[in-house]
């Protein structure tokens, strides 16, 4: 029976060479505490921080019963997406706007736009002129305005508003 590990912090650096790698969705890499059972069965348990999030390569570490501490490293496994292209910058930089107005994560680039696979979003952008094609390949979204760790650790500022 193979044992279980459980990983509970986030490492800036590893002492080692880590001893197995977690491929994650992007979805998957937005969940702090999960239970994993990896292809070989071996079975981890996500046990980070409340609103920790990950990405591809981060570092986590933990331990497994009668074993000093174990070091994971995160990748971000291959997934169904849309990638968006568009010959005329514009038709890109619309189509990232209306994508943003429906709170769709997204990997932006220059020359390309990434999301989760969506029929109805794919759709909708062809409508909108820009070109669209289905592939299986790792999503690595924007973290958003203040980040994911960010946000608890240093809140934005209030705004004062005089009436």
């Amino acid at each position: 029976m193979e044992m279980e590990i459980v990983l509970t912090e986030k490492i800036t650096a590893a002492p080692r060479k880590p001893d197995l790698i977690i491929p994650l969705t992007a979805d998957d890499r937005t969940r702090s505490r999960q239970r994993l059972e990896l292809d070989h069965g071996q079975v981890v348990f996500l046990k980070l921080p409340r609103g920790s999030s990950l990405q591809d390569g981060d570092m986590l570490q933990g331990h497994a019963v009668g074993l000093e501490s174990i070091i994971a490293q995160i990748s971000a496994k291959p997934e169904p997406v849309l990638i968006v292209t568009a010959i005329d910058p514009f038709k890109l930089l619309q189509a990232a706007y209306h994508l943003g107005n429906r709170h769709v994560p997204l990997e932006i680039t220059p020359s390309y736009l990434r999301l989760a696979f969506d029929p109805v979003l794919a759709h909708m952008l062809q409508h909108l002129g820009v070109e669209v094609k289905q592939e299986i390949l790792p999503f690595q979204p924007e973290a958003g305005a203040y980040g994911h760790s960010h946000a608890i650790d240093n809140p934005p500022p209030h705004e004062h508003h005089s009436h």
